[in-house]
């Protein structure tokens, strides 16, 4: 005994709604089957088309809100409701070295961004930002100058890095320009060895940010070391890639590897 399957039109109230379009799309070897063993089952197919086409007509003529977008501050790109610019000087600050601000396109989307801020407190021509991962002379030629000058220092720990504190400035050179990365510690150093411009600058670190990280440390952040510091003090639990992998001519079978890598900072979260 076949059974019949209860079509949407021929349940209570008859009415023509979403359950229809649904049903014809739910059931599509159920219905054919029984298209084949009714003689309406062809009316029964153009009825759900006909169902489906005017459920997508009412949704496409749904109403569509438009997505706001929180109000901002034109000096400190903040929104107003938690804008800092009354915590900021009044007044650019007057300082002689000018900063040079190379940033990754991914710190413009971070919600806690510190170069608005600083561009807020300095004098304008006393700021530059450069967005980018790659820079050339051809494209950045005033960049380009600017790594060239011997009164421009980059900003960027390493063993050759020398502290900017200590550091003897020599007074014919002044005013000395500084190129600050900005990015996370694997986008500053991915930017900072992809970019041989950086290179001629003379490498400064500051004392500050050591004493960031060691306050951070104390109020529960956690240390991430990098991949390079995990291998060269053998705490890289993962097996090398053979071709980064150097055994000793009398031991074929080890897995002592001869890398050697640049001083990276932990990474603090």
């Amino acid at each position: 005994m076949h059974r019949r399957i209860a079509r949407p039109s021929d349940r209570p109230g008859g009415g023509r709604s979403l359950s229809a379009a649904l049903w014809c799309n739910m059931e599509p070897e159920r219905a054919g089957g029984e298209a084949a063993a009714d003689p309406d089952g062809r009316e029964a197919g153009a009825v759900c088309a006909e169902e489906e086409q005017n459920v997508l007509q009412e949704l496409s003529e749904l109403p569509v809100e438009a997505a706001g977008k929180r109000p901002t501050c034109s000096r400190c790109s903040r929104p107003q409701k938690v804008c800092l610019c009354p915590f900021l000087p009044v007044n650019p600050l007057n300082v002689s070295t000018c900063l040079y601000i190379v940033q990754h396109p991914a710190e413009g989307n971070r919600v806690l961004r510190t170069v608005p801020l600083l561009a807020a407190c300095l004098p304008a021509e006393k700021c530059k930002v450069f967005i980018g991962r790659r820079f050339n002379e051809d494209r950045h030629p005033e960049l380009a100058a600017v790594c060239r000058s011997l009164s421009t220092l980059v900003l960027y720990p390493g063993p050759e890095a020398n502290n900017l504190e200590e550091l003897e400035l020599d007074p014919s050179l002044s005013p000395y320009n500084i190129i600050i990365i900005d990015g996370t510690w694997s986008q500053a150093k991915g930017m900072f060895y992809g970019n041989s411009l950086f290179r001629f600058p003379k490498q400064v670190i500051l004392r500050p940010l050591q004493a960031l990280c060691s306050f951070q440390l104390q109020h529960g952040a956690q240390i991430h070391h990098s991949k390079e510091h995990l291998i060269k003090n053998g705490l890289y639990a993962k097996s090398m890639p053979k071709n980064k992998q150097i055994s000793s001519p009398g031991d074929r079978t080890s897995n002592s590897s001869k890398i050697h890598f640049q001083w990276e900072p932990p990474n603090v979260l």
